[in-house]
């Protein structure tokens, strides 16, 4: 293993696929997270293989346990459904124990009686990603059976071997070689928290290794921040006499001034971005490729076709950068391009948190038709329950700039009286009646369509700007049209009044 020569070799696995995705409950989900998950599920969904949940929270200092429920919703909203788990590492601790006993009798480890401030900068990574600032290695006289301080309760450590190398190979960032002088011996069991037996908890590194090789793990796919784990991760496989499984180290998530991906650059967690109103498709696109390419220029990929081509050798070596510009895009690609019938839930899930919906609407073609008027104008879910309030309640209010700018002519309350009129004559309600009438009442009255056009849609909807009139009208329908416009008349005549 420590042999300069003789690299870990790539393991003989079954054909089947097993990766899993580790959160720990230290905060929510988040972005760079979301997209490890993603990388995951989408390599087993392709390879037709298993896809497992794993907590690893055994870190009881920086644990939240409520936070457990925050990422599984986040998991959720993605679309990434588990096939197996969740499992709590907090539930397995026994078989860590075990692990660490067979190491210790097999002398790859070895009782450690420093107090932990010896280590200090060496151990504080152990518990998951790695700064990359080299950090300085202490070698202790307890792994030579010489304790430094009996009295302190003692972690169990790993014993690296002295000189030589450890190699691995990743699948994307290709052969990897560090010197086992460079490896500190990592803990493997903290110190104990009582004198009670089982007391010692795990670290990062032997509780990953432990559950991979139970959870016959055939692939690790992670965040680049974690190569630097995979030699110490390497040695304990061999020592446990397991191969490893493949490794493939993703490349990290950076904001847009190329720096790590964090609060500064804005909203981090990935509930922030449900809340926003971004169509989880969309958001699974978005972060498809951040670090992945299908391989040509195409970016509009649903979900069944990123399923179908992903693959490992499509992950790049380049860190993704994080363009809200561009999520935001993807999110309007979706709301335009979507079949009717798979946007409607997600407007409609919107309106009833906004209080807008209506029973009678669900299944309607009422509302996928309005829906299709609208989507062109959207960019997030609820500019249906803002902008768009007029086409689902009669409470909304005019903009001020609005009334200002196409409610001054003195001779809208009269031209408007009489187009409520004619449309409830209409014997059809059409775009094209709807149209004649207003443009015969104009012509009549010797001025510009475009004065009515512009009037009547404040009426309609509160707002300057909106989907095509006619089109507004045959969606409102008659009864609403008539009614919105006869409402406005007082507020016209008050507002010219006080002007």
């Amino acid at each position: 293993m420590s042999d300069a020569t003789s690299p870990i070799s790539t393991p003989s696995r079954a054909p089947h696929v097993r990766v899993r995705f580790a959160p720990s409950p230290t905060g929510y989900l988040h972005v760079g997270g979301a997209r490890t998950a993603l990388f995951n599920w989408l390599f087993a969904r392709n390879c037709g293989g298993t896809f497992i949940l794993r907590i690893e929270d055994t870190d009881v200092e920086r644990n939240r346990p409520e936070l457990v429920d925050g990422i599984l919703d986040g998991l959720r909203w993605l679309g990434l459904d588990w096939d197996e788990g969740p499992f709590h590492q907090s539930e397995r601790l026994a078989g860590y124990r075990a692990a660490a006993d067979k190491l210790l009798a097999a002398g790859a480890a070895f009782l450690c009686y420093c107090p932990p401030e010896k280590y200090a900068g060496g151990d504080a990574a152990e518990d998951g990603a790695e700064s990359e600032t080299r950090r300085r290695i202490t070698r202790c006289s307890c792994r030579d059976g010489r304790p430094s301080d009996p009295a302190q309760k003692p972690a169990v450590r790993f014993l690296v071997p002295l000189g030589g190398t450890t190699r691995f190979d990743d699948a994307v960032f290709g052969p990897r070689e560090v010197s086992n002088d460079e490896i500190e011996d990592f803990v493997l069991l903290r110190s104990p928290r009582t004198d009670e037996p089982g007391s010692a908890l795990p670290t990062y590194q032997l509780g990953a290794v432990v559950d991979d090789i139970e959870m016959k793990i055939s692939h690790v796919i992670r965040g680049a921040d974690h190569i630097s784990n995979t030699p110490k991760q390497a040695l304990l496989y061999h020592a446990l006499g397991v191969a490893p499984p493949i490794f493939a180290h993703v490349p990290l998530i950076l904001g847009p001034d190329r720096t790590r991906l964090s609060k500064r650059h804005g909203a981090t967690s990935v509930g922030s971005y449900r809340e926003e109103g971004f169509l989880p498709e969309a958001f699974r696109n978005f972060l498809a490729l951040l670090g992945w390419s299908a391989g040509d220029d195409t970016e509009f990929l649903r979900t069944s076709e990123l399923v179908a081509r992903f693959s490992l050798a499509g992950v790049s070596r380049t860190n993704g950068v994080f363009d809200r510009a561009k999520l935001e895009w993807f999110n309007q690609q979706y709301l335009q391009k979507l079949p009717i019938a798979d946007l409607l839930p997600a407007v409609q899930g919107e309106l009833e948190r906004s209080g807008l919906w209506r029973a009678e609407w669900a299944g309607g073609e009422w509302f996928a038709k309005t829906v299709d008027l609208l989507r062109p104008r959207t960019r997030l879910l609820p500019d249906f329950s803002t902008w768009a309030r007029a086409f689902f309640s009669d409470e909304f209010d005019y903009e001020e700039a609005a009334r200002a700018k196409f409610w001054k002519d003195e001779r809208l309350p009269e031209l408007l009286a009489q187009l409520a009129d004619a449309l409830a004559a209409l014997p059809e309600w059409a775009h094209d009646p709807c149209d004649h009438s207003l443009r015969a009442i104009a012509e009549t009255a010797g001025v510009k369509a475009g004065l009515l056009i512009n009037a009547t849609r404040v009426a309609l909807v509160g707002q300057g700007v909106a989907p095509p009139l006619f089109d507004t009208m045959v969606a409102l329908g008659r009864e609403r049209v008539v009614e919105r416009l006869r409402r406005a008349l007082p507020v016209i005549a008050a507002g010219r009044a006080i002007g």
